[in-house]
């Protein structure tokens, strides 16, 4: 197999493997014969490289028809997340490009190569009224292929360009390097960033989210954005039951301390493949609370690891749920009570449609 860490598990890598596809008629399963081979011949089975595939899609903007998500239009630069967030609901998508929601995800990245010429066709568009974009509703803009390609700075330009609102979610310090941008959208209301924060904890940070920033980096860009006067809102997501539950206070108040605008929160839930790719993961790797975390996972969703009810989905249900819940209210009483997150500028973008201030 691929490089093991001292727990047996795949260095870097959240997902310890790849689940079937749904969509797919075939399975692909690596044989006890043939990993007994590579070792004879001191081969790895699994290089556990990660692969950029160039893609270029025909349309970049998506109308997000959920009524519980908080956001009209999402773009997503790349599909598939190296962080590795072994929670992550956006696994189960990479199905429908035909590949598997574990290991496939985090290791065969789509790179969306026209990303920007698509979002300048779509907001020049007569017909397109200004409307804030996310930049990303599924997986993070400023994953480590943002380094090389820079599509998330180039989409940058094209909203500055035409003065057009956008958010930002990410758990990656890398979103400084584009601060140059962002203070100009900034002068203007146009932007504002939510930072993904799960937990304090260094080693609770590694096991769940292995190719992300540091939780020092994550701190000091939310220090840092707020200081530029860039609106930050942090995302104490996902709550896991036993695994970051208990830090939903100490949380809020650091980030408040370092000048974040607001928190927001959802509950994790384990959808299609998710499920059977976090229960492996947790066995493997806290083995001693695994199936105490699972069962309460499940009694946040009717007895179920995943749940795709609205307005249920993020928030959960039942003692543990609610009591999560009062916790949060409880932070945004005692840390953000005279705080919140300004409206974006919707106004500017009709008289900039042609890529410059017009009179008429």
């Amino acid at each position: 197999m691929a490089n093991l860490n001292k727990s047996g598990n795949i260095k870097g890598r959240g997902a310890q493997k790849n689940v079937h596809n749904r969509f797919l008629q075939d399975a692909h399963e690596t044989r006890a014969d043939f990993l007994e081979y590579c070792r004879k011949e001191g081969e790895e089975a699994d290089k556990n490289k990660t692969t950029y595939i160039n893609t270029f899609p025909k349309t970049i903007v998506n109308k997000v028809k959920s009524p519980d998500v908080g956001m009209e239009y999402s773009l997503n630069p790349y599909q598939g997340c190296e962080h590795g967030c072994i929670y992550c609901y956006a696994r189960v998508t990479h199905e429908y490009w035909g590949f598997s929601a574990g290991l496939d995800f985090e290791r065969k990245i789509l790179i969306k190569r026209n990303a920007a010429e698509l979002l300048e066709e779509k907001i020049k568009k007569k017909s397109w009224k200004a409307c804030p974009i996310i930049l990303s509703g599924n997986t993070d803009c400023y994953q480590p292929a943002e380094k090389e390609f820079e599509i998330t700075r180039n989409l940058l330009k094209v909203f500055l360009k035409y003065k057009h609102p956008v958010g930002i979610i990410t758990k990656n310090a890398l979103i400084l390097r584009d601060l140059d941008i962002l203070k100009e959208l900034a002068k203007d209301n146009l932007v504002n960033v939510n930072i993904s924060i799960t937990s304090l904890s260094e080693e609770t940070r590694r096991v769940l989210e292995p190719r992300t920033a540091t939780i020092k980096k994550r701190l000091e860009t939310v220090q840092t954005l707020a200081e530029n006067g860039i609106p930050v809102n942090v995302m104490l997501a996902p709550i896991i039951p036993s695994i970051n539950s208990h830090e939903i206070l100490p949380m809020a108040k650091k980030v408040a301390e370092l000048g974040a605008s607001s928190i927001a929160f959802t509950i994790v839930r384990l959808n299609g493949a998710i499920g059977e790719i976090f229960s492996d993961w947790i066995h493997k790797t806290m083995p001693d609370k695994a199936e105490k975390v699972l069962h309460q996972i499940e009694s946040c969703h009717g007895g179920s690891l995943g749940d795709s009810r609205y307005g249920n989905r993020m928030r959960g249900e039942g003692k543990i749920a609610e009591q999560i819940r009062n916790l949060i209210k409880l932070a945004r009483l005692k840390y953000f009570k005279d705080k919140n997150m300004p409206r974006l500028n919707r106004i500017l973008h009709e008289k900039y449609k042609n890529g410059q201030y017009s009179l008429f």
